[in-house]
């Protein structure tokens, strides 16, 4: 979600930064720790980057002369967790902010917090959920990158209500929460749809690298297990 620049007062513009700066820290921790030991990740990790960079930056008109788009956070929280995903969306929210107006300086703690923390954070939970149940992977796929886009609106509505909470601030979060829930519901779903499809790519494509990053075996690698527990 992207908060124009100098919107939020600033009390709540600080409050959202401060909330932030653990999860910068855990994030770029992970980051260098990806960096150091699983080189071969890079690749991928710099694909799930671009992917929410590109996809954030579909900004469609919603009503009352405000916008919808994508977060693409949903790949990379199934496969990085959400504290590198806050990395990557603090990265591309400040590239947004500063080459194509989309959010601000100012609202940056908020947008990420709310597309690059709690999306992914509900997003990865989701993921670990589903897989729990045997859910397949583009399906979990869909799920997550649905409810992680769901979850990043209705943190920025209470972001909004929170600073103009008018005389109710119950009916204020409803009032913003309503105006996004007219284009985000269809957005996330169609958003749901081409990550489900690029999943299964990388599936297709890069099934070993994948399928470590998910912490998870290969059936060729299971498969030669068992054969040599055989021999």
């Amino acid at each position: 979600m992207h908060i124009m620049e100098g919107f939020l007062p600033p009390f709540w513009a600080a409050f959202w930064y401060a909330l932030c700066i653990p999860f910068w820290i855990w994030g770029a921790l992970q980051v260098k720790k990806i960096f150091k030991e699983h080189p071969e990740q890079k690749l991928i990790l710099a694909v799930s980057g671009a992917f929410i960079f590109v996809l954030s930056s579909l900004k469609l008109p919603s009503v009352t002369g405000s916008s919808s788009h994508p977060t693409g956070t949903g790949l990379s929280a199934m496969l990085f967790g959400f504290s590198v995903t806050a990395i990557l969306s603090t990265i591309v929210l400040v590239f947004q902010a500063l080459l194509l107006a989309h959010g601000g300086i100012t609202t940056l703690g908020a947008d990420v917090f709310s597309m690059g923390i709690v999306g992914p954070a509900v997003g990865y939970y989701t993921y670990r959920v589903l897989r729990g149940l045997k859910v397949s992977l583009p399906m979990t796929a869909f799920v997550v990158a649905v409810l992680a886009d769901w979850a990043t609106y209705l943190v920025t509505s209470l972001q909004l209500a929170l600073a103009f909470p008018g005389d109710n601030l119950m009916h204020a979060y409803m009032v913003f929460a309503g105006v996004f829930a007219i284009t985000q519901i269809p957005i996330a779903i169609g958003e749901g749809i081409l990550i489900w499809m690029f999943f299964d790519f990388l599936l297709k494509s890069r099934p070993k690298l994948i399928h470590q990053l998910l912490g998870m075996k290969t059936q060729a690698g299971a498969g030669q297990k068992q054969a040599e527990a055989g021999a």
